[in-house]
């Protein structure tokens, strides 16, 4: 009798342990991106020494998305845990998908600050383009319509009195297809960014008509946003992830490791390192150190969305908001120092 029962505490204690080490497993978060640059998803992979948690409380499995469009389907279904999204797509997110319980969890980058990078929107030197006026009746290349981009642009022409849908018209086009597009007079004008805008022929031959910094001030470009029940049953994981995303921006922001950084972006697009020295100097957009989002400019994006008639209605952002990830992890990150 006593061995059975022996046997039988051995099996309960061996149950407890194996559900112990079940408990253990690191949380799978599955992330959405879109450029390799922009946030700490893939590239921190490769920097694993500054991951602190990783492996431990939680994994990563990284999912490549062609648009911040897309990362609202993928974040609908659960095929994303946390995903980047620009303010444009944010919106939508919530007013036209119906994704009420999306929160934004730490901020990415943000264009327009100080001297930090801003798109410009350009046209040729010698073309009949002076003006902003001077667009009425031509053909104006943006990204997809009602992109950050594609706002911008749309808010400057509302800004000098002309209609948007009916004074100009519109392509639709990526970056690297911008440049013979105004060189070919297939657009008067072109929206461009690093590196695209240095191009020689671009260089040489056109120039900025206005900023998106002109047109609607400071942007809140990207955020990572996710569900409010996968962060509210995944806290302590999730908050890992973030301690390490902000502990691997301040590394690649931070000047004296900049050559690693771009070498580590070089060798990811297979790109020569020139062709990205830009990235995390004051040529490119502006990563908060902490990775807060700045919530006022991110409310006054959406308004102009919603003035532009993108959205039925504005929202109220900070409803849509959990800081409070980002904001432990920069607690934990200042005991380091």
């Amino acid at each position: 009798m006593r061995s059975v029962k022996t046997i039988a505490a051995a099996m309960a204690v061996a149950g407890v342990l194996a559900a112990g080490v079940a408990r253990a497993e690191p949380l799978t978060i599955h992330v959405g991106w879109v450029t390799l640059a922009a946030s700490s998803v893939p590239l921190s992979l490769d920097k694993k020494d500054l991951l602190k948690h990783y492996g431990q409380s939680y994994v990563i499995d990284p999912i490549s998305m062609k648009s911040t469009a897309a990362m609202i389907t993928a974040l609908a279904t659960g095929d994303v845990s946390i995903g980047t999204l620009a303010y444009s797509s944010l919106a939508f997110a919530i007013e036209n998908a119906k994704i009420n319980d999306i929160r934004i969890i730490t901020g990415v980058n943000e264009d327009g600050v100080g001297d930090y990078a801003t798109t410009n929107y350009m046209v040729l030197k010698d073309g009949p383009i002076k003006k902003i006026e001077d667009l009425k009746g031509k053909v104006v290349a943006s990204l997809t319509t009602g992109s950050a981009v594609d706002i911008g642009l749309r808010a400057m022409l509302r800004k000098h009195g002309m209609d948007d849908k009916k004074d100009v018209t519109f392509v639709e086009a990526q970056f690297p297809n911008m440049r013979p597009l105004l060189m070919e007079h297939k657009a008067d004008l072109v929206s461009m960014i690093l590196p695209f805008k240095d191009d020689p022929a671009i260089k040489e031959n056109a120039r900025t008509l206005f900023t998106q910094k002109d047109a609607m001030g400071k942007a809140q470009l990207l955020v990572w946003a996710g569900r409010k029940g996968f962060l509210e049953a995944n806290r302590a994981a999730v908050t890992d992830f973030i301690e390490d995303s902000v502990r691997f921006t301040r590394y690649i922001t931070d000047p004296k490791n900049h050559a690693e950084a771009v070498a580590m972006v070089a060798k990811g697009l297979k790109q020569p390192i020139e062709q990205v020295d830009y990235l995390y100097t004051e040529r490119d957009l502006y990563k908060d150190p902490k990775q807060l989002p700045d919530l006022e400019a991110l409310q006054a994006n959406i308004d102009l969305e919603h003035e532009l008639g993108f959205i039925p209605h504005s929202i109220t952002v900070k409803d849509y908001a959990d800081l409070s990830f980002v904001e432990e992890a920069d607690k934990r990150l200042a005991k380091e120092k």
